[in-house]
């Protein structure tokens, strides 16, 4: 089976879905076309203009199944290459345009939502990570299409239900090495992104407040950064510098792997997430995850793990992390909870029997 795989905007969770993806199925023949994660709001529109006509001639390959991102403008590309227009299609949903926290500072601009609807629209097939995804976008897109003035065929969002599939972003097999609890303070690593909707002015506060109550505790603060990092992160290093064990962006994956198996908690502060899978992640290592009870965290574990978003957050979570670390002192942490069901290993024959069924749905 010949495919064509799509990464319009090659963040690294995509690269990290697109790479588990071709390496688990060496059998099909793939060719894979990316563009940089930057420049989000010109890339979205862009992309299909970009690729139909620097990559026409791969584009124009005979294919068995083409597999987009959502961020892929499909309906434009099909309209751009005619020849896609009769491979059958998966557009796959990381995440959703309609439950995207908004910084202020972004133009704001209805066009990427419009692009995902229509993208969904082209595909024959519409897949989600999280059951929160996907009613996410389903709400938001219904929402947009009531706003319409008029012209909006009925049926669209029955027309979507009847061809979406939930399917996770796998872990790798090999994140599944548990690592040994160690004697002394609480180690929790929070390991997303530098930005706004990662939560860091609730980290702040959070680390403020166990600071000020003499928690036994220590945070690994890594991850992603970019050209422009939230100033929270300069206060919370200069207000809060006792507590950090760990600071910036750990180059080697080695080294991470080892930070993940030595902590005792993975940590969520997310004002959205719509799988987390640097929380899987810590959690296949050992580690006892603490996130919001909201977003896609309700399906991925029971409410123990949880903190309440009502009322003081931080708070509630400055609360949490300071039981855990009196468990610790007792040598009574909770076991980390499986999650093996989201390995690849457990994933790869329903990834399979969708990458069959495309590519004979015609």
């Amino acid at each position: 089976m010949r495919i064509l795989l799509l990464s319009a905007y090659d963040a690294v969770s995509h690269q990290y879905w697109r790479k588990g993806l071709v390496e688990q199925f060496p059998e099909y023949d793939w060719t894979v076309l990316t563009l940089p994660g930057r420049f989000f709001s010109w890339r979205v529109r862009g992309n299909s203009l970009s690729w139909a006509f620097s990559e026409r001639k791969c584009l124009e390959q005979p294919y068995d199944l083409l597999i987009a991102t959502s961020m892929t403008d499909l309906s434009a590309l099909k309209g751009l290459v005619p020849s896609l227009a009769g491979v059958p299609s998966i557009v796959y949903f990381h995440e959703n345009q309609f439950a995207y926290p908004l910084s202020g500072k972004e133009f704001s601009s209805v066009e990427p939502k419009v692009l995902s609807l229509y993208s969904a629209l082209a595909a024959d097939f519409v897949v989600f990570n999280t059951r929160y995804n996907k009613e996410t976008f389903f709400n938001g897109a219904d929402a947009l299409l009531k706003k319409l003035p008029d012209q909006v065929p009925p049926g669209l969002i029955e027309l979507l239900a009847s061809k979406t599939r939930i399917l996770p972003v796998p872990v790798l097999d090999t994140a599944l090495t548990k690592g040994e609890s160690q004697s002394g303070p609480l180690q929790v690593i929070w390991n997303h992104r530098w930005e706004y909707d990662k939560g860091p002015e609730l980290l702040y506060r959070v680390m403020l407040a166990l600071k000020q109550q003499n928690v036994r505790v220590r945070f690994h603060l890594v991850g992603q950064q970019f050209r422009d990092i939230p100033p929270v992160f300069e206060q919370l290093k200069k207000d809060c510098c006792a507590l950090i064990a760990t600071w910036g962006h750990v180059d080697s994956r080695r080294e991470y792997n080892d930070l993940l198996q030595n902590s005792d908690v993975v940590l969520s502060t997310a004002l959205h997430d719509f799988q987390g899978i640097a929380v899987l992640e810590g959690v296949a290592a050992g580690c006892v995850p603490v996130v919001p009870d909201r977003l896609a965290y309700p399906e991925l574990f029971s409410g123990e793990f949880c903190y309440s978003d009502q009322g003081n957050e931080a708070a509630n979570l400055a609360e949490h992390l300071a039981g855990l670390a009196g468990l610790k002192a007792q040598q009574a942490l909770p076991r980390a909870p499986s999650v093996g069901q989201f390995c690849w290993s457990e994933q790869q024959g329903a990834y399979r029997q969708l990458l069959t069924s495309a590519a004979g749905s015609r």
